[in-house]
């Protein structure tokens, strides 16, 4: 019989749920500090960390003023699809970006050949709204990432890219979220995020496909670095 190995942030994570399903946290109520529910655990607090943000970007808590968690008035069943799949492991996260590879690269290309004034309007203005971000190092800025690329692949005018990207779009906010959150107070790295995507626009702009796919694999190449480097809890 083979013992299955888990994430300590996984098993947290569906603790928390069953508390909030049985009533022990209730609605509109205030969750334990980081500490107290690492105490409570038996654990340390990047796990209930991990767990605790899965919860937020499902919708299930909310951080508020001070720091704390609150608990949001949700249908949690409705939750549960969700959730289950914010927890992606870290292999799955470097196979959605091997594929992004595949696929971008080829459709920042495309984009740059047939993209109209009004995709490079939405591009320009949106990679604006993404240096403001980017300059506030408490902001994250995942939601302006993705859309810049969202608007390079409907650039591209191809439907099947702008299909197969759209149905893996989910897993690719929470994919930019993980990421873009270990760059918060990190100047430097945050300006290297927004300089490649500047590149990448910049080049659709002048209608250079050679010089859009160099930029586009040249991004997604330094995310993978940065994923591959990083210590994952266990």
């Amino acid at each position: 019989m083979q013992i299955e190995r888990r994430k300590v942030a996984d098993q947290v994570l569906e603790a928390l749920i069953e508390m909030i399903k049985t009533g022990k946290f209730l609605p509109n109520t205030q969750l334990p500090t980081e500490n107290e529910l690492a105490k409570m655990f038996g654990v340390s607090r990047p796990p209930i960390r991990e767990a605790l943000k899965v919860l937020e970007v499902s919708g299930v808590i909310e951080s508020r003023q001070g720091g704390r968690s609150w608990i949001k008035k949700v249908n949690l069943s409705d939750m549960m699809d969700p959730i289950k799949f914010e927890m992606v492991t870290r292999n799955q996260v470097l196979e959605l970006l091997e594929f992004r590879k595949i696929i971008e690269t080829n459709a920042a290309a495309l984009a740059a050949e047939r993209r109209t004034e009004e995709d490079v309007k939405s591009l320009i203005d949106k990679l604006a709204d993404f240096k403001q971000i980017m300059d506030d190092q408490n902001a994250i800025g995942y939601k302006e990432d993705f859309e810049i690329h969202h608007i390079i692949m409907q650039a591209s005018k191809n439907s099947f890219i702008i299909e197969t990207i759209s149905n893996l779009a989910d897993l690719h906010v929470r994919a930019l979220e993980y990421s873009l959150t270990k760059n918060l107070r990190w100047e430097k790295k945050r300006n290297d995020v927004y300089r490649e995507h500047e590149r990448i626009v910049q080049a659709i702009k002048d209608k250079n496909s050679e010089a859009a796919k160099e930029a586009m694999e040249i991004h997604l190449d330094n995310v993978m670095q940065k994923l591959q480097s990083l210590k994952f809890e266990e």
